[in-house]
């Protein structure tokens, strides 16, 4: 059973950086493609980028892109988000998800995640 864990969130002022970490634990991360997700106070929790499981694939909601940057090291069983030019609407609490990958496919989705981590809170404000 994958067990995931994040941390690296906290306060940071506008403009600033985070680095978040999802650490797995009970099984190897190489057969799951990882996604975060973040959920803001009253609003629906929504995916901001994803990653395949062998890291050749990667992807960005628009509300991220060219800010944040997902990357892993398999030989850790980590994945990353680092989040720069930080904006106070990216305070939320961030979530990491695995979804099992059958096969030699490059992919990575928001969808049919099959473990979860407990989130951690990113707080952007002065």
């Amino acid at each position: 059973q994958l067990q995931l864990v994040e941390s690296g969130g906290g306060l940071v002022q506008p403009g600033g950086s985070l680095r978040l970490s999802c650490s797995g634990s009970g099984s190897t991360l190489d057969d799951y493609a990882i996604a975060w997700f973040r959920q803001a106070p009253g609003k629906e929790r929504e995916g901001i980028s994803c990653i395949s499981n062998r890291a050749g694939y990667t992807n960005y909601a628009d509300a991220v892109k060219a800010r944040f940057t997902i990357s892993r090291d398999n030989a850790k069983n980590t994945v990353y988000l680092q989040m720069n030019s930080l904006r106070s609407e990216d305070t939320a609490v961030y979530y990491c998800a695995a979804r099992r990958i059958f096969g030699n496919i490059n992919i990575c989705s928001y969808t049919n995640m099959n473990y979860w981590g407990k989130g951690t809170l990113v707080t952007v404000s002065s």
